[in-house]
């Protein structure tokens, strides 16, 4: 069976378990705000679906995500499929064989990849570490630039990290980029987390391509929905790239419209309960030799948690959690190069969840010690 079928097959059985406890892929499971689920009704009851979305997206929405973002008249939107797709359009007009596309490590997988498929040469620099303060400093980034780096790709709030970036070492990478000549993409699909955050476009709309998505904050994961941020000129040439000119799902954007509507009332629930999670996790966490939680509060939706002084196998905890009915993620999935050293555990989750997780964490240790055969995970 190729790795495909193999995949799919993992997590067919992960989405058709109706009583598992998702605490690995970032995403929201917190009960929908009723003006998001009212007009995810609404949209399906007057059956609007039967025709095709604008290319770009909806009008309200495309100006309703420029306006979130404090880009008013220095930005433009298009409305993707998911984050991802945004960043796969990106990826598709910007990367060129046999030049270099610069970012950290860990980092956020696909863009990698999308890069590498386009030829490129991908430079990760490592943050994973208290030798690095968890973060990119403008320093290592501009000694890690070139006359071929086309492409630098920042996450921000970090995925898996959490870390943050303050508007000045925001601004000393957008300076950095422009400089040497080289695009940035800002990848803020964790701002709404965070406690600040600073659009590099805010201070370099010209060079900067911001993504964003509704599957964290919101809860839209499986709706796809997101968008890509630019210039107008700039993004009139990226969505020449866009693999989806019929448009994004029209229940997706009606959905993420109602959501940009009531974002400060619901960001305030979210936010209370998700930072409960964290703090209850961390003190769990805390209490058990050999672990610990090395940045926190962490400015998104997950923690860190480091196995690195129990002797466990990121990997045999995510199994023997597995077999609980409780998912989280092995390192490897962000990162082979620290992969075997923490697990990431996400907070956008109802407290009994994040309860469980803790109450079990020392038998599954002990469990995880013994498993030594274990299963594919993705």
């Amino acid at each position: 069976m190729g790795d495909l079928e193999v995949k799919n097959r993992y997590f067919d059985r992960l989405f058709n378990n109706a009583d598992l406890k998702w605490l690995g892929q970032n995403t929201n499971h917190l009960p929908m705000h009723p003006a998001v689920r009212h007009a995810m009704h609404e949209a399906v009851d007057e059956e609007g679906f039967h025709a095709y979305a604008p290319p770009a997206g909806m009008e309200a929405l495309r100006s309703a995500i420029v306006a979130d973002l404090g880009l008013e008249g220095k930005a433009a939107a298009l409305v993707t499929d998911g984050g991802v797709a945004a960043l796969g359009t990106a990826c598709r007009a910007l990367c060129r064989p046999g030049r270099r596309f610069v970012t950290t490590d860990p980092g956020w997988k696909w863009p990698l990849l999308f890069a590498r498929q386009a030829g490129m040469e991908v430079v990760e620099i490592p943050i994973y570490g208290e030798e690095y303060g968890w973060r990119l400093s403008p320093e290592r980034l501009a000694a890690a630039m070139d006359g071929k780096t086309d492409v630098v790709y920042l996450v921000d709030p970090n995925n898996p990290l959490g870390i943050c970036y303050t508007a000045d070492e925001i601004a000393a990478f957008a300076d950095i980029c422009r400089q040497a000549g080289a695009t940035l993409i800002h990848d803020c699909t964790y701002r709404d987390f965070a406690d600040h955050h600073t659009p590099a476009a805010s201070l370099w709309p010209e060079g900067t391509v911001t993504v964003v998505s509704f599957s964290k904050w919101l809860g839209l994961a499986g709706l796809r929905v997101g968008a890509l941020v630019a210039a107008p000129d700039r993004l009139e040439s990226l969505g020449a790239w866009s693999i989806a000119p019929l448009g994004a799902s029209v229940i997706a954007q009606k959905a993420a419209l109602a959501g940009i509507g009531v974002k400060a009332e619901w960001m305030e629930t979210v936010q209370a309960v998700q930072r409960g999670n964290q703090t209850m996790i961390r003190d769990a966490v805390e209490r058990i030799p050999g672990m610990s939680v090395p940045v926190f509060p962490s400015q998104a939706n997950f923690l860190v948690v480091e196995l690195a002084g129990t002797g466990v196998k990121p990997e045999a905890l995510v199994a023997a959690y597995g077999e609980a009915g409780i998912m989280i993620r092995q390192g490897a999935y962000h990162t082979p190069r620290f992969g075997d050293r923490f697990v990431k555990v996400s907070t956008t989750v109802p407290t009994a969840w994040a309860a469980d997780f803790c109450e079990r964490l020392p038998a599954m240790l002990d469990k995880a010690r013994g498993l030594n055969d274990l299963p594919p995970l993705f």
